[in-house]
């Protein structure tokens, strides 16, 4: 099979890597040249554009930063539809709208393309190692066609249901990874404040009923002071507002995921959209002069 990739940033690049190492003939684009020559040095042909990409593959994969991105890269004039030919399939991995998704796949199926979901979720060290885990929304078969693909860069592949679902329960699982994020910087505030040692509490939050993925990954880039989780706090704003406009739609107050939200607009106007997300922290730390640091923790997250 052969498999294009579109979006080689901080996570596309990892997944389309192992995409490279699993033997795939694969042909990378992204518009950052610099993110190119990694994946052509892993065995990658490049392209010259999306359309170019498409028209070499049978199947291309996109991970890009937000709807407006994969509109233009998916239904361009120069874009992934231009160039699949009719029984291709594309296969999202960016975290969307539910609504978008759905117009591009039916542009996608007049065209006689099939659309695989397939958000990604874990964080980008465990797309550095092969094993993050892929949401699913699509048809059983054309899921089974494409598992090995899949299966290069994801440790865990979870049908969700149709196409649609697995867009929505990615937008759920950021909302609480954000939600768990502040109440992780409030905690070790707490026990900060106690005069309790922060690598005692880390350890003791991590084996009680309070631990959370988060607290044990993104807990540690906040205590040796790097934030450094690969994800900006425009992006966990963007997903904020699509669990927002979810809440809004089903008729489901979120008043937690709200409040959360309005942290992260404070953290924007402080540290700019570019900052790590980790880094909503600081404003505790900012507010109270007082830092979370404690001695052992590795200065980012590396693959298991």
């Amino acid at each position: 099979m052969r498999v294009g990739f579109v979006g080689l940033g901080n996570l596309g690049g990892h997944l389309a890597v192992h995409v490279a190492r699993a033997g795939f003939a694969l042909v990378v684009h992204d518009r950052d040249p610099a993110a190119v020559a990694p994946l052509v040095a892993a065995g990658a042909a490049a392209a010259g554009s999306v359309r170019a990409l498409a028209e070499a593959s049978d199947c291309v994969v996109t991970c890009l930063p937000s709807p407006a991105a994969v509109a233009e890269v998916v239904a361009g004039a120069d874009g992934v539809l231009a160039g699949l030919r009719a029984g291709g399939t594309w296969i999202e991995t960016s975290t969307t709208d539910v609504h978008e998704l759905a117009r591009l796949a039916s542009l996608a199926a007049q065209q006689g393309v099939r659309v695989l979901e397939c958000p990604v979720t874990g964080g980008v060290h465990r797309a550095a190692a092969g094993e993050i885990t892929v949401l699913v929304g699509g048809d059983a078969g054309v899921l089974a066609e494409h598992r090995p693909v899949l299966e290069a860069f994801g440790g865990r592949i979870v049908h969700v249901g149709p196409l649609g679902q697995a867009t929505v329960v990615k937008v759920i699982t950021n909302m609480l990874a954000f939600v768990h994020l502040v109440a992780t910087g409030e905690a070790l505030m707490l026990a900060r404040r106690a005069g309790i040692d922060l690598r005692a509490a880390f350890e003791a939050i991590a084996a009680s009923s309070g631990a959370s993925f988060v607290h044990e990954t993104e807990g540690q880039l906040i205590l040796n002071g790097s934030y450094d989780v690969g994800f900006s706090v425009d992006l966990a704003l963007k997903d904020l507002g699509f669990a927002s406009a979810l809440g809004d739609e089903l008729g489901v107050p979120l008043e937690l995921a709200g409040l959360v939200e309005r942290t992260f607009v404070r953290a924007r106007e402080a540290y700019g959209g570019a900052a790590q997300s980790t880094q909503v922290v600081k404003l505790l730390e900012d507010a109270l002069g007082v830092d979370l640091r404690a001695p052992g923790f590795p200065a980012r997250l590396e693959p298991a």
